[in-house]
């Protein structure tokens, strides 16, 4: 096994849990901010494949799945959707809200399946590239891939807490 297979493998990860809690994201809970919490289900699910789709163009040069492929329509969130979500006010995590978790699963999936293509197009000379130097040391395309998987995986497991916490919970 290669890094490269280490990356795929990691990189199917948060949508396969994400799959596994989906018959449980009720129209009840996805839009739920538990002890108030501004980040809903919807943001968290949002927030994941924004965070994979803006940095994965940054690396591929191609447009952002959001655009490419309809899900700023589809989700209902239009500009509102747009950012990222990294500094969000609480106003701006509330206002992401939608109906159907299932455009949002589909938008992780696709984004998913756009880094997998991405992956393929790869040798592991690749993942030494440096691809930002606004850190020290600078960002690999390596550490920029794990950074993004890690990302999602952490998101989708704070999306599958909230889906089992109690319907009462304040």
């Amino acid at each position: 096994m290669d890094a490269l297979d280490i990356l795929r493998d990691a990189a199917t990860r948060p949508i396969d849990s994400l799959r596994s809690i989906a018959d449980r994201i009720t129209p009840a809970n996805l839009n739920r901010h538990p002890a108030g919490h501004d980040n809903s289900i919807a943001w968290l699910l949002w927030h994941t494949g924004r965070e994979l789709d803006v940095q994965l163009a940054h690396l591929t040069g191609d447009d952002e799945v959001w655009r490419a492929q309809g899900f700023r329509e589809r989700s209902g969130l239009g500009a509102t959707g747009d950012p990222v979500g990294y500094g969000h006010s609480p106003e701006e995590a509330r206002a992401i809200a939608v109906d159907d978790a299932a455009v949002l699963i589909d938008y992780v999936a696709a984004c998913t399946d756009a880094l997998l293509a991405y992956l393929d197009t790869l040798s592991e000379a690749d993942l030494d590239d440096v691809v930002d130097r606004h850190w020290d040391p600078p960002v690999t395309r390596g550490v920029r891939l794990v950074s993004v998987i890690d990302d999602a995986a952490q998101h989708i497991a704070q999306a599958a807490y909230v889906v089992g916490m109690p319907a009462d919970t304040p």
